[in-house]
């Protein structure tokens, strides 16, 4: 077969394998009901194209809630731009209470909730199988026609990928714009012209744009510019070759300013400029506030995100005060599918023997492609040293950057295969064809694994449930809220206590359930079904008590439905509720959370009343400032007897006050 008739066989294969992949997530993802973060994120997409207002959601950056919106708006969905939930989220706090409840009315109140969530996961999907198709074709440029259909199986059948690739997210995007920008910085430092600047600036800008984490992925592009020192073919080059990449980089990164400059700008023309009205209310005053809203925003957003997200991590039934190093390497082994990690095993052996062969010297990817190979692997370095340094680590999500890197790492496999021929070709045939079973036996164990892809864990579990392993969206996400109503149908159940991992109302899914607290069961339980998060029974409560009754899994293990005694044990017992002292709040709040969000969602004039309470609770545990800290915006709070995890709560009652005055 020749090279054009490959090329063909392998884009023709490469579109079933994309497709294979658009079924299974595509299916699985309708299964799925609103999860976590979509309820404000499916809000605040409309918002932003309807209304040219970025005020729901600032604490993330508005391109992939922006390409949802316009399939939602496209596609007649609408909104009450004159209630409450809107006109009462001007001001930066009050948003991030008001976006809750927009998004869920705007998903079950005033729009059909099953065709508006499809409308918002479209885009979400097409940029999924635009990532896989990038990863197919970057891989066919470093290691061949074989190791693209390679690279892009080994994709396809990703859990993580097939589950959150729909969702309205910013991960699946920012993986893709990460994937993007370094390839085009590799065409960059291979051309400096002024064609591949803007390539490299749109694709940087698109990033930026996705979401804050982009800032590691500037700094990893700049560890690799200066690599290009020791690039082989590359560092004998002197000043005069290098001084123009350079400059030709750095125009590109002001063009990037620039661009995301502008779609800020264009987004936010409507929106009020309340974050600047310090600067004066005269025409002057009131052109700069406009001028100077979208580094407010982008500067709001991102400081709520590095100030306000310090979590708990719970890993291996151990919960930690915060990130730890081996949080990510752990989740990502237990995500990944066996047969993945058996082809990176493969591939290091194989590299590792040609470091003591001869041919060492011989570059692993073809010589036009090394720079590209360089920024790749050295990006990826950098993400894993700030994933892995970092204090927020809750989910396999947050490392859809290094997870995409580290599958088109796979791209030499072929070549590394074809080199063992040479030394011996039993050795050959036998790699290959364990090569091309883990392959097939990927793709086949993506489709076994039906629907339930978003509490996946491998064999490496051995026998335990996901909940005694990891939390929050890697194991459930409040995404089957679909089944549970099934389960209450199925049991004919006029009333059911709903322990969600989730700040939404969930009655319009589940008409017959009520919020319940798993910690403290009341009489109206005993004897009746009760159904709780998987994340509650370890993690997020304590409510490990429930397993010692009957129970059925839900969701594929992402919620447990259990069957309560006609009467219950001492607290602190077998078998009994947690005494008051073990006991834990949802997410660490040092309030009722869920009471709290869900009052804004369901009567959203009441926000303003909420935002008191939250400054009047707040207020004495706040140190004294001195004036020159009240002058301006201060993330630094003590709260004396609280833990770290009481951050996320906190910062939100202790920056409500301040910027609310």
């Amino acid at each position: 077969m020749n090279s054009a008739a490959l090329t063909s066989v392998a884009r023709v294969l490469a579109v079933l394998m994309l497709v294979y992949m658009a079924v299974l997530s595509l299916g699985s993802t309708m299964r799925q009901s609103p999860t976590f973060d979509e309820v404000a994120h499916i809000g605040a997409g409309l918002s932003s194209v309807q209304r040219f207002d970025l005020r729901m959601n600032p604490e993330h950056p508005p391109l992939s809630k922006a390409l949802s919106g316009i399939a939602m708006a496209l596609g007649g969905t609408h909104a009450d731009y004159s209630g409450p939930a809107w006109t009462l989220s001007k001001d930066f706090f009050p948003a991030f209470l008001g976006e809750w409840s927009f998004g869920h009315w705007v998903i079950n109140r005033w729009n059909e909730r099953v065709r508006t969530v499809f409308l918002a996961r479209l885009p979400m999907l097409l940029l999924t199988l635009v990532l896989g198709w990038v990863v197919f074709a970057f891989a066919d440029r470093l290691g061949g026609t074989i190791a693209g259909l390679l690279c892009l199986a080994v994709y396809v059948s990703a859990p993580v990928f097939i589950t959150f690739g729909p969702l309205v997210l910013t991960d699946i995007p920012i993986a893709l714009c990460s994937v993007l920008s370094i390839w085009a910085l590799g065409n960059l430092w291979r051309d400096p012209s002024r064609r591949h600047q803007w390539l490299f600036a749109a694709s940087l800008a698109a990033a930026f744009l996705s979401k804050y984490s982009a800032g590691i992925l500037l700094i990893g592009l700049l560890v690799s510019a200066v690599s290009m020192r020791w690039v082989p073919g590359i560092a004998n080059r002197d000043k005069s070759w290098r001084k123009p990449r350079l400059r030709a980089m750095w125009h590109s990164i002001l063009l990037t300013a620039l661009l995301v400059y502008g779609f800020y700008l264009i987004f936010s023309w409507n929106q009020p400029t309340t974050l600047l009205e310090r600067i004066g209310s005269g025409a002057p005053a009131l052109l700069l506030r406009r001028l100077l809203l979208p580094p407010a925003t982008v500067f709001a957003g991102a400081a709520w995100v590095l100030f306000g997200f310090t979590r708990t991590s719970f890993l291996l039934g151990h919960t930690y005060p915060h990130g730890i190093w081996f949080y990510y390497p752990a989740a990502f082994v237990l995500k990944s599918q066996l047969s993945y990690l058996a082809l990176l095993l493969i591939a290091l052996v194989l590299l590792l023997r040609r470091r003591v062969k001869t041919d060492k010297e011989k570059p692993v990817v073809a010589p036009e492609w090394q720079i590209h190979w360089r920024v790749l692997w050295v990006t990826l370095v950098v993400f894993v040293c700030v994933c892995m340094l970092s204090r927020f680590a809750i989910s396999i999500r947050h490392f859809s950057v290094p997870m995409t890197l580290l599958i088109l790492l796979l791209a030499p496999l072929p070549r590394l295969l074809h080199e063992l021929r040479s030394t011996s070709v039993f050795a050959w045939r036998a790699t290959s064809a364990v090569v091309g079973l883990l392959v097939l036996g990927g793709l086949l164990n993506a489709a076994r694994t039906y629907p339930y892809y978003l509490p996946y864990l491998n064999a490496l579990r051995m026998g335990q449930p996901a909940y005694r392993l990891l939390s929050d969206s890697n194991v459930d996400w409040n995404q089957s809220l679909y089944e549970v109503e099934q389960f209450v149908r199925r049991n004919n159940l006029s009333e059911i206590a709903l322990d969600s991992y989730a700040l939404s109302d969930d009655t319009p899914i589940v008409p017959q359930s009520y919020v319940w607290d798993c910690q403290t069961p009341t009489a109206k339980e005993l004897g009746r079904w009760v159904i709780v998060s998987a994340n509650e029974l370890l993690d997020s409560r304590n409510c490990s008590w429930l397993l010692a009754y009957p129970s059925e899994s839900i969701g594929g293990g992402s919620m447990l439905a259990f069957h309560m005694p006609s009467a219950l044990p001492a607290e602190g017992t077998r078998g009994g509720p947690p005494r008051q002292s073990e006991k834990r709040s949802f997410l660490g709040m040092s309030f009722d959370g869920k009471a709290v969000f869900r009052e804004a969602i369901q009567q959203p004039d009441h926000i303003p009343g909420i935002i008191k309470r939250m400054q009047q609770m707040a207020q004495p545990k706040v140190k004294p400032a001195s004036p020159q800290q009240n002058s301006r915006l201060d993330f630094r709070f003590v709260f004396p007897g609280q833990t770290s995890r009481t951050v996320y709560s906190e910062l939100f009652l202790n920056a409500t006050r301040k910027l609310t005055n």
